[in-house]
């Protein structure tokens, strides 16, 4: 009898496509869906980028390219992590992978083996946990609900590391838009560096939106005796709205950046010419589009919390970074909608696309089943309808 690895029983398909899908299907049946789903920031690059992919395929060599990344890329990224504050760092700790999610399947491959732990905070991106079951490493869940912000204390970080190998950092944070401030990161990694035989993985993919002036702040200018076994994972799919060039990065201690070099010897061998020229403009060229970006966002986030917050019994932190807002909708819990009992968030979001045309991902999807994600990355006037009928639909439960 022909099987599968066993491994293909622990991997599940993304929650948050399963709800992307069913909002496509909808709409491709003749329904208004307005969709909150899926994370694509829904803006494109600057013209300079596509100019640098259409003079780079009149140079195409045809050839193999640098397991590690082309010089002038990793250069490019090096000077983008200075802009952010993270100096001191050079080629030797820098790999480039096909995005960031492939960034952390093979960080997972690097760190991990299996029965090893890995500790992040609840809610988090639901790839973190699929990755984990996958390299049969043992997620050990930290959780922070809405009532301490999203956020995880030094207490409860100091608790949970001992015995754990990598920390698994999420700043600013998918799916709840929370962003740690400069005090909050420096009492969290005075807290790492007593706990030596961990490794600590930032995903910073959207560090480059943040809102309210709270900046964006890390671990290592904190404590700078961290830099050994710090790694930062970066990308350019949400700064830059180049989701589909799949180009991601990581900056680490030269063995963790060789190990990720080595696995792209035998995954993808090298980015492609256009997509690494196309990776360079956006890095080096002018970065107006995505100043112009965050500020909208930080627009659309007002926009977004005023109308959360106005729904009765509805709490919701308010998150200063992504394009992301998480409320904790429990309040809807025991109730009916049009007749629908609405007994948990997956309940919730299942009859509000049904009903309102409105597509949410459950918070369950994160691990936190009281609530709910919406990304507002969508239209301005698509976004005021979509929020519109979810308001009407919380008014109309009983």
């Amino acid at each position: 009898m022909l099987t599968l690895a066993a491994r293909m029983s622990r991997a599940k398909p993304s929650a948050i496509m399963i709800v992307a899908d069913k909002a496509k299907q909808l709409k491709a049946a003749g329904r208004d869906i307005i969709s909150f789903s899926i994370g694509v920031p829904n803006f494109l690059p600057g013209p300079h980028v596509y100019d640098a992919v259409r003079e780079a395929l009149t140079k195409d060599s045809g050839q193999y390219g640098s397991n590690r990344g082309d010089n002038a890329l990793l250069d490019a990224f090096l000077k983008h992590m200075e802009e952010g504050g993270l100096t001191g760092y050079s080629r030797n700790n820098i790999a480039v992978a096909i995005g960031a999610k492939h960034v952390l399947y093979n960080l997972a491959e690097a760190l991990l083996d299996p029965g090893d732990t890995i500790a992040f905070a609840v809610p988090y991106w639901t790839t973190y946990v699929d990755i984990a079951d996958i390299v049969e490493a043992k997620a050990k869940l930290l959780p922070c609900p809405a009532s301490q912000n999203y956020k995880l204390t030094p207490a409860q970080l100091d608790a949970a590391l001992p015995g754990v190998k990598v920390f698994l950092f999420n700043n600013p944070c998918n799916p709840t838009g929370m962003v740690y401030t400069k005090d909050e990161i420096a009492a969290l990694a005075d807290v790492l560096v007593k706990h030596p035989d961990t490794w600590v993985i930032c995903d910073d993919i959207y560090n480059r939106m943040v809102f309210d002036g709270v900046g964006y702040h890390n671990f290592v200018q904190a404590r700078p005796e961290l830099r050994d076994r710090v790694i930062h994972v970066d990308s350019l799919s949400k700064t830059y709205g180049m989701p589909g060039w799949r180009v991601g990065f990581v900056a680490a201690p030269e063995k963790a950046a060789q190990a990720i070099v080595t696995l792209n010897s035998n995954h993808i061998t090298n980015l492609p010419e256009i997509v690494t020229a196309a990776a360079i403009a956006a890095l080096s060229g002018p970065q107006d589009v995505p100043k112009q970006k965050c500020a909208e966002f930080q627009a659309k986030r007002d926009q977004v919390l005023a109308a959360v917050t106005s729904i009765p019994g509805v709490v919701c932190p308010r998150p200063e970074g992504a394009f992301y807002v998480f409320p904790d909708i429990s309040v809807a819990f025991g109730k009916s909608h049009n007749g629908t009992k609405i007994a948990n968030d997956v309940d919730l979001c299942n009859t509000l696309l049904e009903s309102k045309g409105v597509a949410c991902v459950p918070g369950s999807a994160f691990g936190e089943p009281k609530a709910l994600r919406i990304s507002y990355t969508c239209p301005t006037n698509q976004l005021a309808e979509g929020l519109r009928r979810f308001v009407e639909f919380f008014a109309e439960l009983k």
